[in-house]
C-alpha cells in the first residue's frame, strides 16, 4: 500500500500539473476548453469527482500525509502567488505586527466566534514537518505551527447544513480590474482531519509575511494552490452558489479542479 501511495500521489501532482498548469500558464489559446459546458471541462469536472471518490476510498479520511525528519528541511520555504498584499486593511494590520488581527469564524455555526492572533497561539497546537507540492511542478519541505482546524470547528459547532469551511482572504488575485477577492474551501472531512492547521509559526519562527501571515491554512493531502493564505475569514457553508463565480474557490472559478488531493 505504501508503494501504491508513493506513485498515485506522484502521477496525481504531475496530472494536475499538467492540466491545471494550462490556466496557471496563461494559455489563451486553451481557455474556450476550459468555458463550463464544453465537453473537454465537463470531462475533467467527472475526472476531478472520481478522484475524491477514490482517495477516500482507498486512504480514508484520516489517513495521514508524510512527515518528514527536521534534516530533510533543505532550504527556506519558497513562496506561492501573492506574497505581500497590498489592501489598506492588510498593511494596517501587518505594520502594526498584526496586534489587532481577528480571525473571524462565522457562517452556518451555532456559535460565531471571532480570535486574536494570540488567542490562536495560545490554544491547543500541532507541529509536522511536510512536503508542500505546487502544481507549478516544485515542492519544498517545511516545518508547520498552528491550531489544528477541527479545534476551531468544535468551538463553533457547524450546523447540520454545514458541508464546506470556506477560507476568505485579504489578498486580492489577478491584477488590474481583473481582479478578485481570493478564497478557497474544503469540505468537512478534510477540513477535520488532523493535518489540517491554521499555521502561525514555520521553521520554529513567526510565520513570514510572503508566506502567508499572520495565519494561512495547511491541507497537507493536496496540492500547494489549496493552503490559502492571509485569512481573514473562515465562513462554513451548504454551497457555493452565493460565493463569486460558485465554484467554490479563485481557481476553481477560473478553470482548476476544485479538489486537489494527492
Amino acid at each position: 500500500m505504501k508503494r501504491f501511495s508513493i506513485r498515485r500521489r506522484k502521477f496525481l501532482t504531475a496530472s494536475a500539473a499538467g492540466l491545471a498548469g494550462v490556466t496557471l500558464a496563461g494559455c489563451d489559446q486553451f481557455d474556450s476548453l476550459l468555458r463550463p459546458g464544453h465537453p473537454v471541462r465537463d470531462t475533467l469536472a467527472s475526472a476531478n469527482d472520481l478522484t475524491l471518490a477514490a482517495q477516500r476510498l482507498l486512504l480514508g479520511d484520516e489517513a495521514l500525509a508524510k512527515e518528514f525528519a527536521e534534516s530533510e528541511i533543505r532550504q527556506g520555504m519558497r513562496p506561492n502567488g501573492t506574497t505581500d498584499p497590498e489592501q489598506a486593511d492588510y498593511v494596517a494590520l501587518r505594520d502594526n505586527d498584526f496586534a489587532d488581527y481577528q480571525l473571524v469564524v462565522d457562517g452556518l455555526v451555532e456559535t460565531p466566534q471571532s480570535y486574536s492572533l494570540d488567542q490562536l497561539r495560545n490554544m491547543p497546537s500541532r507541529t509536522q514537518i511536510t512536503r508542500h507540492d505546487c502544481v507549478e511542478g516544485w515542492s519544498c519541505i517545511a516545518k508547520w505551527t498552528g491550531v489544528p482546524l477541527a479545534t476551531i470547528l468544535d468551538e463553533v459547532r457547524p450546523t447540520a447544513g454545514a458541508r464546506y469551511c470556506v477560507f476568505h482572504c485579504f489578498d486580492n488575485y489577478g491584477g488590474g480590474l481583473s481582479a478578485s477577492p481570493y478564497y478557497e474551501s474544503v469540505d468537512l472531512i478534510d477540513a477535520r482531519h488532523p493535518q489540517t492547521i491554521l499555521a502561525y509559526g514555520m521553521n520554529d519562527a513567526a510565520l513570514p509575511v510572503r508566506n502567508g501571515a499572520p495565519i494561512r491554512v495547511r491541507i497537507e493531502r493536496q496540492l500547494g494552490y489549496k493552503m490559502a493564505k492571509y485569512l481573514r475569514r473562515i465562513e462554513l457553508v451548504d454551497d457555493f452558489s452565493q460565493l463569486h463565480r460558485g465554484k467554490g474557490s479563485y481557481w476553481a472559478d477560473h478553470g482548476y479542479d476544485w479538489y486537489a488531493g494527492i
